[in-house]
């Protein structure tokens, strides 16, 4: 694709790549995307529903909050039941990451100068290294040491690398490496700033985020302004949008940053009019339907629905599959770019869902007979 099109290349920052568990962060690993549950730690059983949702959305590492000793008695429970890694997030008591870490956590999220002395530190370190745990620093505008607030004077971009800074040191007087930074602020300006600096500044994975960023809507917005910016820049190895709305809608809205940006293909990507008085069908409340009823399809496919034919045409030549408003309740569905038939009104949404799934049975089949013919090759 960028051969073709050079001007949609993204030139990915080199970082070095460390491991989430399964998961691969940084170097030339796929960009991934994390969220947090909300549940009570506690409440084992509610917090594995919560990550059964999170991870049939597509989350690739979920993070749980581990502030209390009852919050870490069962977590082995969760770290077990869960599908994908789980990072453990901690603040201050150190003895809170020595627990998660022996109960199964694939990473730590700490940072290490709250943790308290040298020796704490070492603890911590210990218990990663003998529990193959990753540690995540999480350096956030809100919570920066009060030194670096008066030698600043507020938070900005200098503060916030320069914090990222003394804690990673505190890990590699450890002689520990397997971490990845986050410099995380609710002001869009900020967060880009110190992001661009810290990446100029060291070669281990960023985990991006714009931290406290509001509701579904107003905190999507400011996250694809942020974290688009960042990965378009080629900056970026790992992303949690943090949104005031259930986990897996970060985790819906993580991906479609991704996809907008061409990093990743995941699920169906929709392409749709705004809709306007030459509509042959309500295009607004068929494409929340079809969201709705496409989201246990992960196969990467496109489908574009158009309520005219000022631009569905061309905008269905595209896409995998396309519909396009006609007259009379008679919409024209295309296949593979090209006019194939009509469907009614009435049938439009079950059609549409059904041509969708079968295309990505094919797609699916398709890929493992590659992969059965690679295998009998080599």
């Amino acid at each position: 694709m960028s051969a073709i099109r050079p001007w949609r290349m993204i030139d990915r920052r080199k970082s070095r790549q460390i491991m989430v568990g399964k998961v691969p962060v940084g170097g030339d690993a796929p960009i991934s995307v994390q969220t947090m549950t909300n549940t009570p730690t506690e409440d084992v059983a509610a917090t594995l529903d919560q990550i059964r949702r999170c991870e049939d959305a597509g989350a690739d590492i979920i993070r749980v909050s581990c502030p209390t000793a009852e919050a870490t008695e069962n977590f082995d429970k969760i770290t077990r039941g869960a599908e994908v890694p789980i990072v453990a997030d901690i603040h201050f008591h150190y003895k809170r990451a020595l627990e998660a870490a022996d109960k199964g956590a694939a990473c730590l999220r700490i940072n290490p100068g709250n943790i308290g002395s040298s020796e704490r530190v070492a603890e911590v370190v210990r218990a990663a290294k003998a529990n193959g745990c990753a540690i995540r620093i999480g350096v956030n505008a809100g919570s920066l040491e009060k030194d670096l607030l008066e030698k600043y004077g507020e938070p900005c971009p200098e503060a916030l690398v320069e914090s990222a800074l003394d804690h990673i040191k505190l890990l590699q007087d450890h002689d520990f490496h397997e971490f990845k930074v986050a410099v995380k602020a609710s002001d869009v300006f900020l967060a880009v700033a110190a992001y661009h600096g810290l990446a100029e500044t060291v070669d281990c994975p960023l985990h991006l985020g714009i931290t406290e960023a509001g509701g579904l809507i107003g905190g999507a917005v400011k996250s694809s302004i942020g974290i688009g910016n960042m990965l378009w820049a080629g900056i970026g190895d790992t992303i949690r949008v943090s949104l005031s709305a259930e986990p897996e809608e970060e985790v819906r809205v993580g991906f479609e940053i991704l996809k907008a940006l061409g990093l990743r293909t995941r699920g169906v990507r929709v392409v749709s009019c705004p809709s306007c008085s030459r509509q042959g069908f309500d295009v607004i409340r068929t494409v929340q339907a079809l969201e709705e009823r496409l989201q246990h399809i992960k196969t990467p496919l496109s489908l574009s629905v158009l309520g005219c034919v000022v631009n569905g045409p061309g905008e269905a030549r595209e896409t995998d599959i396309g519909i396009t408003g006609g007259g009379a309740g008679k919409h024209m569905v295309y296949l593979s770019g090209v006019t194939d038939h009509h469907v009614e009104s009435d049938d439009m949404l079950d059609h549409i869902v059904g041509l969708v799934e079968k295309k990505a049975a094919e797609i699916e089949a398709d890929m493992s007979d590659a992969g059965e013919a690679t295998e009998a090759a080599e």
